[in-house]
C-alpha cells in the first residue's frame, strides 16, 4: 500500500471506531438515569452509613449548563467503554496486514482477553469507590447544630464525575497489566523467569503507578488498585512460566528431529 492507502485505511478504521463511540454515547444517553444512579451510589451508601442529613451533588456551580455537560461527559465516557470491543477491534484491524501469522495468533488472542479485563476492571472500580468516598466524606460531622439546622455535604458535580471517571480508567488499565505482560513473553521480550526474579522491582513500580493514578491521597484507593494489580502480576508470572516451558519443549523436540537426521540426508529445516 502506498502512503496515501495507509492514510486512507487509517481514517476509516478512525471513522469506523468514532461512530461506535458516539452510538454508544446515544445509547448511554438513552439510559442516562440508570448510569448516573451508578455513579451517584457511593454517595448515598456514605450517606446511610453516617446517617448524614443531605449528600449529594452540587449542579449549581457552573451554571444552568452545568447538568447538560455532565450528562454529555457521562455518556460519552460511558459510550467509550461500551464500544471498546469495536475501536480495539479496530487498532488491531489497522495493523493486522504488516503483521505475521504468529503475530496476528498472539494479537488475536490479546484482543480476546483485553475486551473482559478492561470491563472487568471497570466493574470492580465501582466498589473501590464506594470505600474511597466513604473514606474521604466520614468526616463530616453526624449531627445537627446548635439551631438543629440539617448538615449538608454538597459535592461540585463536575469535579465528582472527573473523580469517578479517573478512578474507572485506572482500574481498567490496571487488569489490563497481564495481558500485557503475556504479550511481551509471546513475543519474547520478557521470559517468565525475568518477571518473576524482578518481582521486587516490579511491586515498586505498582505501587508508584497506584500513587498517581489514585484519585485520592487515602491509603485505601492506593491498596485497592495496588493489590489486584500485585495479584495480577504474579499471576501473569505463573501463565509465562508455563508458555516458556512449552515453547522449550517445543523447540527441543525440533532440534533433536533435524539433528538425528545423517549429513548426506535432506532434513526438514
Amino acid at each position: 500500500m502506498s502512503l496515501g492507502d495507509h492514510f486512507r485505511e487509517f481514517r476509516r478504521r478512525a471513522l469506523i471506531a468514532a461512530i461506535a463511540i458516539v452510538i454508544g454515547a446515544i445509547v448511554a444517553w438513552i439510559y442516562y438515569d440508570t448510569i448516573y444512579g451508578w455513579v451517584e451510589s457511593p454517595l448515598r451508601t456514605v450517606q446511610a452509613r453516617h446517617h448524614l442529613s443531605v449528600v449529594g451533588l452540587n449542579f449549581g456551580n457552573g451554571g444552568v449548563t452545568e447538568p447538560f455537560s455532565i450528562k454529555l461527559k457521562i455518556s460519552l465516557w460511558s459510550g467509550v467503554i461500551l464500544a471498546s470491543p469495536i475501536w480495539l477491534w479496530e487498532i488491531w484491524a489497522f495493523l493486522a496486514p504488516g503483521l505475521t501469522k504468529k503475530e496476528k495468533r498472539i494479537s488475536v488472542a490479546f484482543m480476546a482477553a483485553a475486551v473482559p479485563l478492561f470491563a472487568l476492571g471497570c466493574y470492580v472500580s465501582h466498589f473501590a469507590i464506594t470505600n474511597a468516598v466513604d473514606f474521604l466524606m466520614g468526616s463530616t460531622p453526624q449531627v445537627k447544630g446548635a439551631d438543629h439546622t440539617p448538615i449538608y455535604n454538597l459535592t461540585d458535580a463536575q469535579k465528582y464525575v472527573s473523580f469517578v471517571t479517573k478512578f474507572i480508567v485506572a482500574f481498567g488499565l490496571a487488569f489490563l497489566l497481564p495481558v500485557f505482560l503475556v504479550g511481551l513473553n509471546q513475543i519474547r521480550v520478557f521470559p517468565g523467569r525475568v518477571m518473576l526474579k524482578g518481582w521486587r522491582v516490579a511491586v515498586m513500580i505498582i505501587a508508584v503507578f497506584s500513587a498517581v493514578m489514585s484519585p485520592s491521597p487515602d491509603a485505601w484507593s492506593m491498596l485497592a488498585l495496588m493489590v489486584p494489580m500485585i495479584i495480577l502480576y504474579f499471576s501473569a508470572c505463573i501463565v509465562c512460566l508455563y508458555l516458556d516451558r512449552r515453547r522449550a519443549g517445543r523447540e527441543e523436540k525440533a532440534r533433536s528431529e533435524w539433528l538425528d537426521i545423517p549429513d548426506d540426508e535432506k532434513s526438514q529445516l
